[in-house]
């Protein structure tokens, strides 16, 4: 391992006369170290949740309250801090929906433009995968809303899911510029038919024998495990090919775009200075890692601190389970990986991070390698998703915790320079068996109809 500052900074320090004196400092200093680490580690510490509103927003400034309020509707229903999926309650028909679908992806447009100037080139484009829950997306916009140099972004949200309460909360989006765009082959749009739910899929656990049977749409091609394709699992790696096949591909305001595309979810929540940490991360790039080609703002250490951590990046290769939060890349990264597509849209893994990591260790001629920072800048406020469900998708005690962790760290942001630290792994990579999902031969990517 070796360890390489980007910018050298020297600090002069005073002489102490008295060594009492340097003895005494030193054990205060230590003493508050300790204290205020114990503050900064991770968000899987033991202290007692809060579900208080009131908390969460007393650390909200004022204007920006508007976000996190909903507004009652008859035909719009919360099951689990997520919108529901009945099109019925939602008061809109499946024609509607497409309908709107194709007007919005077909007129492009750039909402507050005309406050904040057209896209260049070189614009940060920030991309935002969005299913269903709302409560969660109200607060990532809270939190880019205070980012420093937000205004200069162009904000992406990608739906897979038309809400009329979740298009009036991204349109009252006032802080940057902003566009929307709809993934036309979801699971709210095609209910019965692929790539949703057909009526003549297998069931998921039968097994081949039963399967042939039955003679089901899919009988011949089960995953790896013997499973059959469930469509909720297989939406989400459909759509993030899509959206970024999309944003480099089709889209008129990224035609010629050269910047960097920074991939969020709907339940990540940013720190204030991610925008200015990611440019220094591109500037250190060019300084000392012209190897790396993917940015991870984001991290799944169990202990942090930004006292020692704020400032610190780790230069290693590409691992999907860890690196795959808050992450950003070029187009020349984006045209290697898309030559790959037969790699990523055949794996047998329904998600998309895993079948990076199979493109990477099989197809890349130049694997992923990833700048990481040690202090997370982009974080996992999620309790509920596709995998996991608990009693309280509404709990905001992670975002709670999340906002204290920051204001902690406030004075640690902001760092002047970079350290890389620089991990060599020597033993092979082996290969990684899928997880599975995705035997079905239907599940190419092809039928997105992207242009590449």
């Amino acid at each position: 391992m070796r360890v390489v500052r980007v910018r050298v900074t020297v600090v002069g320090r005073r002489r102490f006369p008295c060594l009492r004196t340097l003895l005494l400092l030193a054990a205060l200093f230590f003493l508050c170290l300790q204290l205020h680490v114990s503050n900064l580690t991770s968000l899987q510490t033991t202290s007692e949740p809060t579900n208080d509103s009131a908390v969460i927003l007393s650390m909200v400034p004022q204007i920006l309250h508007k976000f996190l309020t909903s507004k009652p509707r008859n035909a719009t229903k919360l099951l689990n801090g997520t919108l529901s999926n009945n099109t019925e309650l939602r008061g809109l028909s499946i024609p509607e929906i497409l309908r709107s679908i194709q007007k919005y992806n077909g007129a492009q447009t750039i909402n507050n433009e005309d406050i904040f100037g057209p896209v260049q080139n070189d614009t940060i484009i920030i991309v935002i995968q969005v299913h269903t829950r709302i409560v969660y997306l109200r607060h990532l916009i809270v939190s880019l809303a205070q980012a420093k140099d937000i205004e200069t972004t162009l904000i992406v949200f990608s739906h897979d899911f038309y809400d009329t309460e979740a298009n009036e909360l991204v349109q009252s989006v006032d802080f940057a510029r902003t566009l929307q765009i709809f993934y036309p082959y979801s699971i709210q749009t095609h209910p019965d038919s692929f790539p949703g739910q057909s009526n003549g899929d297998c069931p998921r656990d039968i097994n081949y024998q039963q399967a042939q049977i039955l003679r089901c749409t899919n009988a011949d091609h089960p995953d790896l495990y013997g499973h059959y394709r469930e469509a909720k699992f297989t939406q989400t790696k459909h759509h993030w090919w899509w959206k970024a096949n999309r944003v480099f591909g089709e889209l008129e305001v990224t035609r010629n775009h050269t910047g960097l595309v920074l991939f969020l979810e709907e339940d990540h929540y940013v720190a204030s200075d991610f925008i200015y940490i990611l440019r220094q991360m591109q500037a250190a790039c060019s300084l000392a890692c012209p190897q790396c080609n993917i940015l991870s703002l984001g991290t799944y250490l169990k202990t942090y601190n930004y006292y020692g951590d704020s400032k610190k990046a780790e230069v290693t290769p590409w691992i999907s389970s860890k690196h795959n939060m808050g992450m950003a890349f070029n187009r020349s990264v984006w045209t290697e990986m898309v030559s790959c597509a037969r790699h990523f849209c055949s794996y047998d893994d329904y998600n998309w991070d895993w079948s990076l990591q199979q493109v990477s260790q099989q197809c890349l001629k130049s694997k992923l390698t990833a700048m990481v920072m040690r202090g997370p800048r982009v974080f996992h406020i999620g309790e509920c998703g596709v995998h996991h469900k608990k009693d309280n998708c509404e709990s905001t005690a992670v975002i709670s915790k999340v906002q204290r962790v920051l204001a902690n760290a406030a004075k640690h942001l902001y760092p002047s320079h970079l350290t890389l630290t620089y991990t060599t792994i020597t033993k092979k990579t082996k290969v990684r068996k899928g997880n599975g999902g995705w035997g079905d031969t239907t599940l190419t990517c092809d039928f997105v109809n992207t242009q590449v």
